[in-house]
């Protein structure tokens, strides 16, 4: 996903307040732990980004800042909302670094689930865990990880073990937390 920000004051509450009031989120860029950059995103550009994205992919997708002449690649580490209205409120960025190691969360996809046989005999397919911790380099980040569930049955599980992870991606989060269940109705 690509953004054009722009460079923002920093110091006074009101330079936030009015930022929000113009139409755009106050946002921070780190690298290392330091803050690099104090931006502005447009709030209605990303606010239709977010309603396009599936559920809890907003960890694992790469955005390229558009900043002052540069391209910064970087994943949101932090999302604030207003609490009456849900708007976000305030974004913090991380920099990816080619070589440098990232942690993030990853959405757990289940995949042939109108096939699951424990589904067509009357189960309900009920997924656990929704996201999965690992580390890898900024080349190695995917979208989502896929867990089939074709040949589940009645009171059946897959644990995090059953998914397919590509080279070059670590879980963190242990593989032998279960992941997906068909219960009995």
């Amino acid at each position: 996903m690509e953004l054009v920000v722009t460079r923002r004051e920093t110091g006074k509450k009101s330079f936030l307040k009015k930022i929000r009031q113009t139409g755009g989120i106050p946002a921070v860029v780190y690298s290392s732990g330091k803050s690099i950059a104090n931006i502005t995103v447009d709030a209605l550009v990303f606010k239709k980004f977010l309603s396009s994205l599936e559920s809890g992919a907003l960890s694992s997708t790469v955005f390229f800042l558009e900043y002052e002449g540069r391209v910064i690649k970087a994943l949101v580490k932090d999302i604030q909302y207003q609490v009456t209205t849900y708007e976000v409120s305030h974004l913090d960025f991380e920099e990816l670094v080619e070589n440098r190691p990232v942690k993030l969360s990853i959405p757990v996809r289940c995949v042939n689930t109108v096939d699951c046989i424990g589904v067509k005999l009357g189960g309900s397919l009920r997924q656990v865990i929704r996201a999965i911790r690992v580390v890898c380099l900024p080349k190695d980040i995917v979208p989502f990880l896929e867990l089939d569930v074709q040949s589940l049955g009645l009171s059946q599980t897959r644990k995090l073990s059953d998914i397919v992870i590509p080279e070059g991606i670590k879980p963190i989060s242990s593989l032998r937390e279960v992941a997906v269940t068909v219960s009995r109705r």
